[in-house]
């Protein structure tokens, strides 16, 4: 299925936020009808891993076919004079999912990012152990999903890296609480910011990509932060407990342009 298609595909269409990456996802579609209303089941090793996405329903077809897919390796950037995205971030009662695929912090109500002169709503953020994206082919402990949505529909995700490294406070907080069972929530009594999880610089990598979960929609501006922040190696072993491997394998560039801002 490509770019256009996809796009008219979910204009038509009642859209709902699926837990994982922003996943736009088409309610009611035929391919959860067909799986007793509930979408195909995936995951990230074997029988319905990432090399079966593609065929595990006509809606996930991108994830095979696509052009524009993500992640990708951060390698051979070309340098480009770009505002650094504005970031204005709310403090929020902490609202953690367990969602059987990652961590999630639901966020919404919780800010706006500014991108391109375009404002994006902050909707929630989530974990994938190793990091989805690589740096010149080595992927980093942990990445951080920071998923927006604009009023047009279109989707910009902000992705933060973390390093092995000092520990990280506002990580501690979301780990004290995150749920260790699928399909768990919790709501624990405290306030978080989550413009804490930034690295110092604003400097970003940018391309135009795709959602890393099923439908694999090609409809998401990507920002990465070149800079990472950092945990402590106990940090990323609590995590890996719960999830060894919830990152999609690299995808290839093709024609499109990788940025790396230098303002």
């Amino acid at each position: 299925m490509d770019r256009r298609t996809l796009l008219r595909h979910f204009a038509a269409s009642a859209a709902c936020l699926c837990p994982v990456c922003g996943s736009l996802g088409v309610a009611r579609s035929a391919a959860a009808e067909e799986h007793g209303g509930h979408p195909p089941h995936w995951s990230y090793e074997g029988h319905g891993g990432p090399q079966d996405w593609g065929s595990l329903a006509p809606e996930y077809g991108a994830c095979g076919a696509g052009r524009e897919q993500s992640p990708i390796d951060l390698a051979k950037s070309i340098p480009s004079m770009q505002a650094d995205p504005s970031v204005s971030w709310l403090p929020r009662p902490l609202e953690i999912v367990n969602n059987g695929h990652t961590i999630q912090v639901n966020s919404t109500g919780g800010g706006t990012v500014v991108v391109d002169g375009i404002s994006y709503d902050l909707l929630q953020f989530h974990f994938h152990h190793p990091s989805e994206h690589t740096v010149d082919g080595a992927p980093y402990d942990l990445e951080i999903h920071f998923v927006h949505k604009a009023a047009s529909g279109g989707l910009a995700v902000l992705g933060v890296l973390v390093t092995k490294g000092a520990a990280n406070p506002t990580l501690e907080t979301i780990w004290k609480s995150m749920p260790v069972k699928a399909d768990e929530t919790v709501h624990a009594e405290v306030m978080l910011q989550p413009s804490a999880l930034l690295p110092a610089t604003g400097v970003t990598y940018r391309y135009a990509g795709s959602l890393t979960t099923p439908p694999c929609s090609e409809v998401v501006s990507w920002l990465v932060y070149s800079q990472p922040i950092t945990a402590s190696a106990e940090q990323i072993d609590r995590f890996a407990k719960l999830f060894p491997n919830n990152a999609r394998p690299v995808q290839p560039l093709n024609r499109r342009k990788l940025l790396l801002d230098i303002l």
